[in-house]
């Protein structure tokens, strides 16, 4: 039988970063196995089935980013990247080969649990995603009735405003690259257009942040993409 506590499967290579990982993570309840490569992460993976991933990018025996697509043949695990690598091209290429979300080292460890506690929610209503009731303030989004509230009001979306308001839902809280989001809403052959999404989300902001100045909800990461987020858990659908 499985352990209350949440399994995070450390791939790392350096050992006094998964010896501070290992111990501030078993210290809020989690309980942690480790691997020093990729071949090993993936192994520990396939024989555990951990319910999260923080991942190196650079690992001796393959780059992280490989790991990501090896293990999304076969698992949905959400996967957070632990990295030094800063660039935006590391960040989007991670986070296209199905990355959940994206850390850059040096961090601080109240962020990191901050986003592993939101990716182990995103994944615990992955099953029913069309189903949700997702709730930000006044902002109340219905997936399966394709309705969007604020304040009690019954909000009118163009149907590429709706289509790009449930792709960032359904991945609430992670970020969502552009070639992802140009992708599923435009489709494939405007995969580079990426003046759609400034557009769009401008009119998103302006109809459904309380104050579009200050951009609470839709969250730019600059030359990545989007992510929505959405603070607290979905409701049960009446």
């Amino acid at each position: 039988m499985k352990s209350s506590e949440p399994l995070v499967l450390v791939i790392e290579d350096e050992p006094q970063v998964r010896r501070f990982l290992r111990t501030s993570l078993k210290a809020h309840g989690f309980a942690v196995i480790e691997a020093e490569n990729g071949t090993l992460g993936l192994r520990e993976a396939t024989q555990h089935v951990p319910d999260l991933v923080l991942l190196d990018l650079g690992l001796p025996d393959m780059d992280g980013t490989e790991v990501v697509k090896r293990l999304r043949t076969w698992s949905r695990v959400p996967v957070l990247i632990l990295s030094a690598r800063g660039e935006e091209r590391n960040k989007v290429e991670a986070l296209d080969a199905g990355a959940d979300d994206y850390l850059t080292k040096p961090f601080g460890f109240a962020e990191l649990l901050a986003r592993m506690r939101a990716a182990l929610r995103r994944a615990a209503r992955v099953d029913a995603p069309e189903e949700s009731v997702l709730v930000q303030g006044p902002l109340r989004i219905d997936l399966g009735r394709r309705r969007v509230e604020l304040g009690g009001e019954e909000v009118h979306l163009t149907p590429i405003e709706f289509r790009l308001l449930s792709v960032l839902a359904r991945h609430a809280g992670r970020v969502v690259t552009h070639k992802q989001l140009l992708t599923e809403v435009w489709g494939p052959q405007s995969a580079e257009e990426t003046q759609y999404l400034r557009v769009y989300l401008t009119h998103l902001r302006r109809k459904l942040e309380p104050d579009p100045s200050r951009g609470r909800i839709f969250h730019n990461e600059a030359g990545v993409g989007y992510r929505l987020e959405l603070a607290s858990p979905p409701e049960p659908s009446p």
